[in-house]
C-alpha cells in the first residue's frame, strides 16, 4: 500500500492509549537540514491522547519533513521525536505500535471489498479481534457498502476506508495528511465528521491540512509553522479571540469625531477609521461602554458588532511572505 499504515498488534490495549499519561507525541528542538537548506528548525510540538492537533503551514514549510521524521522515515539532524514517552530513533517498533498515519492517497486491492481489506490488515498485523472490522465500518460509514469491490468507490468512500485501515491496530496517534483533498463538499463533512469522534474515542489525533475553515472546526489546538520554525501555537479559541475586533457604522461625517472619541478611551488598543465606520479592538464585551463613549460625544452609531476572527485571518497575517522570501523562496520540505 501507498500508505504508512500501523503494523503489528498495539503495544497494550486499545493501542496503549490506558497507559499513557500526558502527552503521547512529542519533538523537541527537531531540526532537519538537507545541505544548506534548512527544512525544520527547532521545532517543538505535543500531542496527547483525546485531542485533535492542526498542523498548519504554507506549502514548503516543512509539515512532509516533520511528519516523515515523526514516523521514522527521515532522521532529525538535531532534536528527538517521543512516542508514548520513547525517543522512536531509538525504538522504532513504538511507530509501528501507536501510530497510524495516511501521507498518501489511501490504495488498496481493487477487486476485494472494503470489508476484506481491512480483514487482511487485520491478519497481517495479528491479534486484532473480528468485531474491530465491524466497528471500524461503522465509525467511518461504510458498512452499507462495506461487501463492494473497492473499484467501486468514490474517491470520499476510498479516504473514509483510508480513515479505518489506519485504525485496524487501533492505534494511539492518528496522522492525518490532506484527509479531504479532492473532495467534494459532501465528502469533506464526512470526513470533517469523523475526526473528532477519533478524539472522543481517545485517539491523539495530528491534522495536517491547508483547508483551513475545516481545522478551524474540528481542532482542539492549532500550530502553525513557516520556514520551518513554530509561528503560534494554542487553543483554537484562545488565538481567535485574541485577534477579533468590534465593527461600528457611524455617519461618514462623524467617523473622525468617533475615532478620536474612542482613542481616549483606556480599554481601547487601536481604532482604524474605514469607509462605512470604525473598526476597534477592544475587549469583545465592551459594546455598551463604546456605545456610551459614542453618546457622550453626541455621536450615535448605526450598529455595533462584535466580528470573530477566523483561522484564515490568523493564518494569513503569520505566513504573509517577506522581503526575504521574494528573494530567496520558501522552504521546500
Amino acid at each position: 500500500m501507498s500508505e504508512q499504515q500501523a503494523g503489528g498488534p498495539p503495544i497494550g490495549g486499545v493501542g496503549q492509549r490506558g497507559l499513557l499519561n500526558g502527552w503521547v507525541l512529542e519533538t523537541d528542538g527537531l531540526t532537519k537540514q538537507f545541505g544548506q537548506l534548512t527544512a525544520v528548525d527547532n521545532l517543538s510540538i505535543r500531542l496527547q491522547p483525546g485531542e485533535v492537533l492542526g498542523f498548519l503551514g504554507p506549502n514548503g514549510s516543512g509539515k512532509s519533513t516533520t511528519v516523515g521524521m515523526i514516523l521514522g522515515l527521515v532522521r532529525p539532524t538535531r532534536g528527538v521525536v517521543k512516542i508514548a514517552g520513547k525517543a522512536n530513533h531509538e525504538h522504532p517498533e513504538v511507530v509501528s505500535q501507536t501510530t497510524g498515519a495516511i501521507i498518501e492517497n489511501p490504495a488498496f486491492y481493487p477487486y476485494m471489498s472494503g470489508r476484506d481489506n481491512l480483514k487482511a490488515l487485520a491478519i497481517a498485523a495479528g491479534n486484532v479481534p473480528d468485531t474491530r472490522i465491524d466497528d471500524l465500518l461503522k465509525l467511518v460509514n461504510m458498512t452499507e457498502r462495506a461487501g463492494s469491490k473497492y473499484k467501486t468507490y468514490s474517491l470520499g468512500m476510498k479516504q473514509r476506508l483510508g480513515i479505518a485501515a489506519t485504525l485496524v491496530t487501533d492505534p494511539a496517534i492518528v496522522i492525518l495528511d490532506e484527509p479531504t483533498n479532492g473532495l467534494d463538499p459532501a465528502g469533506q463533512r464526512e470526513i470533517r465528521s469523523i475526526i473528532p469522534r477519533l478524539a472522543e474515542e481517545g485517539h491523539a489525533v495530528l491534522l495536517a491540512s491547508h483547508m483551513l475553515h475545516e481545522v478551524e472546526q474540528v481542532s482542539d489546538r492549532v500550530a502553525i509553522i513557516r520556514r520551518g520554525k513554530m509561528l503560534q501555537e494554542g487553543r483554537v479559541g484562545d488565538l481567535l479571540a485574541s485577534g477579533g475586533y468590534i465593527e461600528i457604522s457611524v455617519a461618514p461625517n462623524e467617523v473622525g469625531a468617533a475615532a478620536e472619541a474612542l482613542s481616549r478611551q483606556p480599554w481601547v488598543e487601536r481604532v482604524e477609521a474605514r469607509e462605512a465606520g470604525l473598526h476597534v479592538s477592544a475587549p469583545a464585551d465592551s459594546g455598551s461602554a463604546i456605545n456610551r463613549a459614542l453618546v457622550e460625544a453626541g455621536i450615535y452609531a448605526g450598529q455595533i458588532a462584535t466580528q470573530r476572527n477566523t483561522l484564515e485571518d490568523l493564518f494569513l497575517e503569520l505566513t504573509e511572505p517577506t522581503e526575504s522570501d521574494a528573494a530567496g523562496g520558501e522552504v521546500q520540505a
